[in-house]
């Protein structure tokens, strides 16, 4: 159909996604932000900013189940200047609960891929909650994103959503380069006719390294560095001036985990969190995210290994 920028289809159900522009657009983004995320009003992003901020050159695409034309997601992102160079910041993408399987939200970043390049643009960033698995994936193993920031508390210490209450808003800086080989390569495994592809990188150890897995015979969470003896866990400041190549491992499920056992949830923020700090500190960059096998079933890591490696994207 004219004017839309992706279309797919989930099921028997036929989806699409397309430019937002009038005021039932808007306001039907304020409540998508309330159904997601429990916000309260004083943290929706309201009507008003988003016309100004798509007058000024944002990108908000909604994204729409065909027979109802029932918006069931969104993607915003602002234009932003960081350290002199043009980019969209993309501040918020959403789908309603219970649309969650429809991949609305891979192909909202697509489509937000697409016009992003179409304004001439090559970089595109936001930030996700480093202690989710879900969004890690995603966001490295299947769109190839990099970071090398992060930001302690980025929200606050909580907002008005359920999600953010516990354990902080700290936060990874991602950075989607998104006209290099490696992010085009990344996509180019994510069919847009078929829901069964799945990139290589998802959920498997990358083999990007020579040496055998590490041992994970110890409890999370674990922070492993690579020397020229094999994997070793990091197990006090500066000893990983040596390392090559580090993990951080994040738990299978911090939303469970916070309810069970808050203080142990609570462990794995103060471990991630340091370990990030460090390392980004050292000059690592976060390039991966995988899965490992072990006796008490897949443990996920994120994969740090040092600017200007031989696969590394230049930070420029």
């Amino acid at each position: 159909m004219s004017g839309h920028i992706v279309e797919w289809q989930a099921g028997n159900r036929k989806l699409y996604i397309r430019d937002l522009s009038t005021m039932e657009d808007y306001r039907e983004v304020e409540r998508i932000q309330v159904d997601a995320w429990g916000f309260n009003e004083l943290d929706v992003v309201p009507s008003g900013q988003l016309i100004a901020a798509r007058w000024a050159g944002a990108i908000l695409l909604g994204a729409f189940e065909g027979e109802s034309e029932r918006m069931i997601g969104f993607v915003y992102g602002f234009p932003a200047l960081e350290a002199g160079h043009m980019s969209v910041h993309s501040h918020m993408l959403a789908v309603r609960p219970e649309s969650r399987a429809l991949r609305a939200g891979i192909y909202l970043k697509l489509a937000q891929r697409i016009k992003a390049v179409e304004l001439g643009l090559d970089e595109i960033t936001w930030t996700f909650d480093p202690l989710q698995v879900l969004n890690a994936n995603l966001n490295f193993a299947r769109l190839g994103v990099i970071s090398h920031r992060y930001i302690v508390n980025f929200y606050g210490e909580e907002t008005s959503s359920p999600l953010h209450r516990g354990l902080g808003t700290d936060r990874l800086w991602v950075r989607w380069l998104i006209s290099t080989e490696r992010v085009k390569d990344r996509i180019s495994l994510l069919s847009l006719e078929s829901k069964d592809r799945q990139p290589a990188a998802e959920g498997t150890w990358t083999n990007s390294l020579s040496d055998p897995q590490p041992s994970l015979d110890r409890p999370g969470p674990l922070v492993l560095i690579n020397s020229k003896s094999g994997w070793h866990q990091l197990s006090e400041p500066g000893h990983s001036a040596e390392s090559s190549a580090c993990l951080i491992e994040i738990p299978g499920d911090i939303g469970a985990l916070k309810r069970t056992d808050l203080d142990l949830a609570e462990r794995w923020r103060a471990r991630v969190q340091s370990a990030f700090l460090e390392l980004f500190a050292s000059g690592f960059i976060a390039r991966e995210f995988v899965s490992l096998a072990s006796q008490q079933g897949a443990r996920w890591f994120y994969l740090l290994k040092r600017e200007g490696g031989s696969d590394a994207d230049t930070l420029g």
